[in-house]
This record gives C-alpha cells, structure tokens and sequence, in this order.
C-alpha cells in the first residue's frame, strides 16, 4: 500500500512536521480525511488502467457541500469527490441532516465499510434489515449499527473470506459499530477491492505498475 503510494499521513510536508511524515504510527485511531485521501487513492492505485473504475477528485471551482471543509482544505478534492460520486453521506445523496463532515472526527467501523462496500460491489447496496444481519453475521451486538450502515454489513458478508470485516477483524461475534477505527485496520481493508474472486489486490496492483 506505501508502494503504491496511498498511505499518505500529511497532504504535504511542513517545516513543523517534516520528522515525523514517515511514521505510519499503525495503531494510531485514522480520521475521517485520512481515509477519504486513502480511499480514492487506493482505488484509483487499483485500477489505474481502467477510468471508468476511478473516482474524480473535485475541483475547488466547485461549491462545497460539507460546511466543514472549504474549497481550501488540502483534502476537499477528495472529500468533495467521494460526496459528488455518492460514496458517503451527504445532501447530494439526500441525507440532508449531514451537513457536516467532522474531517478530524475518528473513524468507526461501519464507517469504514458504508464508505467502501459500493466501491467493492460496484452497485447499489442491498435492503437489509437488523434480522438479516443477525442471522448472516450473527453478531451479538448487531441492534448498536447504524441503520445506514445494516446494508454495508450484509453486502460485506457475501464476499467470503475477502470481506472486510473478516480480513480486517477476523473471527469475531461482536462487531463494536462505534469502535474507532487504527491506521492499520484501515489500510487492510484497503488493501484489496471488489467481491470474491473478482477483485484485485494492492499486490497485484504493483505487479502491473512495476511490470
């Protein structure tokens, strides 16, 4: 994932910050910003031969639609993007009450999936409801998940052994919804996109860039 160039800590080096840009700091909590910059890199990383599969960044011509993040924040670009593409929660996807993207906030894990299951699936979300959670997943704690996020969950379950709850937590009865998320869970769910037997790693990825 480094290689490829997707584990960015800082937009860009400061004076103030130089020493430190690389520490990858794995068990550090990741923030909203730092995985929208990693979630569009890492997808467009995976599918660099292929535009139709990459996620536009936003131009700051464009008007923001979080009041948090202003046209000169260093990740509007791909925040603004991931809304204009429908990926996160926002008034463009008729989630009127977010108006706010709280970049700084910790990231939890069924953001973690609501963000990236479309990008794995490359369709709608199925309908889910609590009942089939519980009896696909079995989690214990199943009733604490966004209902939002009840559709992210299931999806994840039919990939298998390449889901993301199963490659990033593996084996558990309690997903902890709230928990948040570390720098390292984040780039292992990264780490590969698309469903079982049809998706392409970030080791493939840089096969065929070295290649």
């Amino acid at each position: 994932m480094a290689a490829l160039g997707v584990l960015s800590i800082e937009p860009k080096a400061t004076k103030s910050n130089t020493a430190t840009t690389n520490q990858f700091e794995p068990g550090k909590i990741v923030t909203h910003r730092e995985y929208a910059r990693w979630l569009i890199a890492a997808n467009n990383a995976m599918y660099a031969s292929n535009p139709a599969k990459q996620i536009r960044l936003a131009s700051e011509t464009t008007q923001p639609i979080f009041s948090d993040v202003s046209a000169k924040d260093p990740d509007f670009p791909a925040i603004q993007g991931l809304a204009e593409a429908g990926l996160i929660p926002s008034p463009l996807s008729f989630d009127s009450t977010v108006v706010l993207f709280r970049p700084d906030a910790p990231l939890t894990r069924e953001q973690l999936l609501l963000w990236k299951l479309p990008l794995d699936t490359r369709q709608a979300l199925p309908s889910a409801n609590l009942d089939a959670v519980k009896q696909t997943w079995g989690f214990q704690d199943a009733a604490r998940i966004d209902p939002k996020a009840l559709r992210a969950v299931l999806a994840d379950y039919q990939n298998g052994e390449q889901s993301n709850i199963r490659r990033v937590f593996g084996y558990t009865t309690l997903f902890q919804p709230k928990k948040p998320v570390t720098r390292a869970e984040a780039a292992m769910a990264l780490w590969y996109f698309g469903s079982q037997g049809e998706g392409v790693s970030a080791t493939e990825a840089l096969k065929l860039r070295r290649s």
